[in-house]
């Protein structure tokens, strides 16, 4: 009832406004620039309303794109790279650079993670930006911004609206992608295992070890 009759308008017109303010700077010659930003917004909410108009934005321009129009297929390529780090790099950082930083239960979860990032599934990473937002979202919104930077630069254009690594055949150049993905993802491992080190409260492991002990 709140979302029908109090927030339903105010949410249609900030999203519209960012579909609007995305579509801008895409006609402009700051490409770089889009990447870097939807690759903030496909790591900011993991999923939520801030994804989905990066996403939104993404696929309805495939309609329009032609090949002396590639743009869609260059913003496509860059939303759905950048989608695929926040996932793939706390799998990376719970299973094999920062284990001891992480809960059993995390651990596990980031097996999970592998295949929903190669999925292109962002909302993998929600169970570790639950439990820890201040560390892993920032952790995240870098290597998003790097992933969607680098896809921009190799000129990846996706054919394809979802997938992942699956609909690699629709994917060109494959390896600009990949190098992209690769580069976002063990930025952001590094930095989260990083952050939980150096950074803020004790980890999780110590905060569940002393709840046991207590």
């Amino acid at each position: 009832g709140l979302m029908l009759l109090f927030l339903g308008r105010p949410c249609a017109a900030l999203m519209g406004g960012l579909t609007v303010w995305l579509a801008g700077m895409a006609d402009s010659s700051c490409i770089v620039s889009v990447g870097v930003i939807l690759g903030l917004m496909m790591c900011f909410d993991l999923g939520g309303p801030i994804n989905k108009v990066a996403y939104a934005f993404a696929t309805a321009g495939l309609a329009a794109a032609t090949s002396d129009n590639p743009t869609p297929y260059l913003i496509m390529g860059a939303v759905m790279a950048a989608g695929m780090v926040p996932p793939l790099a706390m799998a990376l950082a719970s299973t094999i650079l920062g284990r001891g930083l992480f809960t059993p239960v995390e651990r596990e979860n980031g097996k999970a993670a592998w295949l929903l990032g190669a999925s292109f599934i962002s909302e993998g990473a929600i169970p570790f930006a639950a439990g820890d937002p201040f560390r892993v979202i920032p952790a995240s919104l870098v290597g998003g911004a790097v992933t969607g930077a680098l896809s921009m630069v190799f000129g990846v254009q996706s054919l394809a609206p979802h997938g992942g690594f699956f609909v690699a055949f629709a994917i060109n150049p494959v390896w600009g992608f990949v190098v992209s993905i690769l580069a976002g993802t063990v930025v952001s491992a590094l930095l989260v295992v990083a952050l939980k080190k150096f950074v803020g409260v004790r980890s999780n492991v110590d905060v569940e070890e002393a709840a046991v002990a207590a």
